[in-house]
C-alpha cells in the first residue's frame, strides 16, 4: 500500500506519462485544464487562482517553472523554494490532478503536446499575451484570465521579509 506522500509524488509527473494520462481524460469526456506558473511560495491568491482554474473543467494540470527556468524569469535570487518542494506543495492540492515541471522560458511545448481543453492564466494578462493562447483556440479550446485577488504576491511578501 502507498504512503500518503508517495500518492501525492505520483501526482507530479513526465510529459509521456501525463500526456497519455491527458489523453485518457478527454476519451472519458472529462475537461482538462491547464495552467502554468513559478508558484514560489504559495499564498491565499496562489490557492484562489487555482481553485478558480480547477472548477474551469474535469482536471486541472499545472506546469511548473522549473529553478532554472524561474532564474532566467525573475533573478538570480529566485526561486526561493526548491522545484521539487515547489511541486510537492501543488501536488498536495487535492483539486490539482497533475503537476509537471518544465525548463524553458515558456509552457508553449507542454500546451501543444497536451492540448488542454482550457488554457487559464491570471489577470494580468490579456488574451494576446498568453502564451499558446491561439494554439487552444486553433484546435477549438478556450482560454480564460481569472481576475488577480488584490493584495497577495510572491514579490510583496518577499520584500516583507526583506524590508
Amino acid at each position: 500500500m502507498l504512503s500518503k506522500l508517495e500518492i501525492i509524488q505520483k501526482k507530479i509527473y513526465q510529459i509521456d506519462e501525463l500526456s497519455r494520462l491527458v489523453n485518457q481524460w478527454q476519451m472519458l469526456s472529462k475537461k482538462v485544464v491547464f495552467t502554468n506558473g513559478c508558484f514560489d511560495i504559495m499564498h491565499r491568491g496562489h490557492n484562489t487562482y487555482l481553485l478558480q482554474a480547477a472548477e474551469l473543467g474535469n482536471r486541472l494540470i499545472v506546469g511548473l517553472n522549473s529553478d532554472s527556468s524561474v532564474r532566467n524569469l525573475k533573478g538570480n535570487k529566485r526561486p526561493v523554494v526548491d522545484q521539487y518542494s515547489r511541486a510537492l506543495n501543488l501536488a498536495m492540492h487535492t483539486y490539482i490532478d497533475g503537476v509537471i515541471l518544465f525548463d524553458e522560458e515558456t509552457p508553449l511545448h507542454l500546451i501543444e503536446t497536451l492540448k488542454p481543453d482550457v488554457l487559464v492564466k491570471g489577470g494580468d494578462y490579456s488574451l494576446d499575451t498568453i502564451v499558446g493562447a491561439q494554439t487552444v483556440l486553433d484546435y477549438g479550446g478556450q482560454v480564460e484570465i481569472i481576475p488577480f485577488l488584490p493584495g497577495y504576491s510572491t514579490s510583496a511578501i518577499i520584500e516583507k521579509l526583506i524590508g
